[in-house]
């Protein structure tokens, strides 16, 4: 990874629905456009994806999503409307973005949810995509929202009943990302606190796979995981609002722009099959399966690829 870098510029630039949108810069002024698309959906664009970037090469933008991060309102306050947080919401708030700061086209790079977001920006708006980079690929189907949330209950199938039964039983054969996330809006602070416990430890538990995993210790703070629990529910609750399948059917928009999609084999709550037909569908997509790691940019190997691509990418004007 690159050095650690700060910002030359941020804002909060107003989107409309009563939201603002924190974006920062760091970097070459001069350098190649990037835009960072963070996953959750509500985890913020930490400072550690400045460093997959070579500062004298990039300029990097980063943004944190509606409700997440330093974006206002935040969707972990207690009243917190998410009726205008969707997937069209946020790539309107990209384009307002990249048109704002009078940038032509940018690479993506985009990561699990970031990596359903970033294709789902690239099929609407192919013409401001120059490349696209992405680590642990999702494509937020119904079909994966059902896998993560039941399926992965055979491979945890303790930890799963404990989830499942977070919910009230005349739910608990429903959609269960609904489900949680009506009790993440309950009046009662109490019930909120323990749906949000209840999911980020489900969160913590399927992406255990990973030989190198650890308790994510960002769970540790009440108030990001009322803010991530919140969002991801709501996102996945209605699969990202988007016709199944829809972003490899139009995978042909992308032609032209070169991609590369890496993809860990025990990335089991995501699982590897979606990466692999994305690349199929998608006609200058690059895929990487890498052995032995799991969830994210935790493993040696995937970060390696990320850098590789970025570097070669640096390259091309």
């Amino acid at each position: 990874m690159y050095p650690e870098i700060e910002p030359y510029d941020h804002g909060l630039l107003d989107v409309g629905d009563g939201h603002r949108v924190y974006w920062e810069i760091c970097g070459n002024p001069d350098g190649k456009p990037a835009l960072v698309v963070h996953g959750g959906p509500g985890s913020g664009a930490g400072a550690w994806w400045r460093r997959f970037f070579e500062p004298a090469k990039y300029k990097v933008v980063l943004v944190d999503q509606r409700g997440c991060g330093r974006s206002t309102p935040d969707a972990a306050e207690p009243e917190a409307d998410l009726s205008a947080n969707t997937t069209a919401h946020l790539i309107a708030d990209f384009e307002l973005l990249r048109r704002q700061l009078g940038i032509g086209r940018w690479l993506i790079l985009g990561a699990s949810w970031g990596a359903t977001l970033g294709l789902a920006y690239a099929e609407q708006h192919p013409e401001a995509i120059s490349e696209i980079v992405l680590f642990s690929v999702t494509n937020t189907t119904r079909r994966e929202v059902e896998w993560i949330t039941r399926a992965m209950g055979r491979i945890f199938p303790e930890e799963w009943a404990r989830f499942r039964d977070g919910v009230p039983a005349e739910e608990r054969d429903g959609n269960l990302a609904l489900a949680y996330s009506r009790l993440l809006h309950d009046p009662d602070p109490g019930v909120r606190e323990r749906a949000a416990r209840n999911w980020c430890d489900w969160e913590d538990t399927h992406v255990r796979t990973d030989p190198n995993w650890q308790p994510d210790p960002r769970y540790d703070d009440p108030a990001l995981r009322l803010r991530l629990a919140r969002l991801v529910t709501h996102y996945w609750g209605h699969a990202a609002w988007l016709e199944e399948d829809v972003l490899q059917r139009d995978a042909g928009k992308l032609a032209g722009i070169p991609g590369v999609l890496i993809h860990s084999r025990l990335d089991i709550s995501s699982p590897p099959d979606t990466a692999w037909r994305m690349a199929q569908a998608w006609p200058n997509a690059e895929l990487h399966l890498v052995e032995r790691e799991g969830h994210g940019a935790g493993g040696a190997r995937t970060r390696e690829l990320v850098l590789d691509a970025l570097d070669r990418f640096a390259l091309r004007s």
